[in-house]
């Protein structure tokens, strides 16, 4: 009896080592997903399976957004751009209601490395040339391309971002009749419109000198206070800027919603219009 056991068990192993084992890098791509989904628009906190099933739901635009890290006066991170993404970015999602976020392109031309120009000449920036800026929006678009997304936009909240987003896009094969749609949203990079939105509100501002105004500094706020030191400036008596109190907190938050929906208003007409 102990032979008959040992021999269907030694059967049993044979048998479970043969059967095709699971890859880590090749998992099944129509494998089903063991658990909910989350209710996520950033691919980057998604799963891969979260993203088919998305996409599979009806989900088919993405969004490929440009900041930049780069000396933003005394107060705001080197990431002030890439802070005010994921404010905006995730709004416009959202309001669109079939979109998901790329990772946000941090790296973009900020001025000539050596001899440095521009924020090169600060620490904290991170420069890359324009032809390598242009390489990598490429290549991420391609990337989107193949994975079955019908319309890829293409934003930027940094003005030196602009021509190589619309160089990009343009150089796109649109000639499939049925093939993905590229569309670069200058809409988007409305910063002009928010001051006029805000003077038009009774906000005024006088320009001190620094890479910062009272609405970057605003969304920056909902997103996370401390990207605008709002503790430590508090502290030195220094929670202003450009002649606009930004205390309460509470306030400038506010008003940050307020911008945040201003703006999307505006990127998701653009987007809206490029797609038909």
């Amino acid at each position: 009896m102990m032979i008959r056991h040992l021999f269907v068990a030694s059967v049993a192993l044979v048998a479970a080592l043969a059967a095709p084992q699971p890859s880590p890098v090749a998992p099944d791509p129509d494998g089903k997903r063991p658990i909910d989904a989350a209710q996520e628009v950033f691919i980057a906190k998604m799963t891969w399976m979260e993203v088919r099933d998305a996409m599979r739901a009806g989900t088919d635009t993405v969004i490929i957004a440009t900041g930049g890290i780069e000396q933003n006066g005394p107060y705001l991170v080197a990431n002030k751009h890439g802070v005010v993404l994921q404010a905006m970015t995730e709004s416009i999602a959202r309001e669109l209601g079939n979109a998901l976020i790329a990772p946000i392109v941090d790296f973009v031309p900020e001025g000539d490395i050596k001899p440095p120009t521009v924020h090169m000449k600060y620490p904290s920036t991170v420069s890359v040339r324009e032809e390598t800026y242009r390489a990598l929006l490429t290549d991420i678009v391609a990337s989107y391309k193949t994975h079955g997304f019908r319309h890829i936009v293409l934003i930027g909240d940094s003005g030196g971002n602009q021509d190589g987003l619309k160089a990009v896009a343009g150089a796109q094969d649109e000639s499939a009749k049925d093939g993905p749609r590229v569309s670069f949203i200058p809409e988007y990079y409305n910063y002009g419109e928010v001051g006029k939105f805000l003077e038009g509100h009774g906000i005024k501002q006088v320009p001190e000198g620094l890479h910062d105004d009272f609405g970057i500094t605003a969304i920056m706020a909902t997103v996370d206070p401390d990207s605008i030191r709002a503790k430590q400036r508090k502290k030195a008596g220094k929670f202003t800027i450009n002649g606009i109190n930004l205390a309460p907190l509470k306030t400038t938050q506010k008003w940050g919603r307020a911008i945040i929906k201003f703006r999307t208003d505006a990127a998701v007409t653009a987007i809206r219009l490029a797609r038909k």
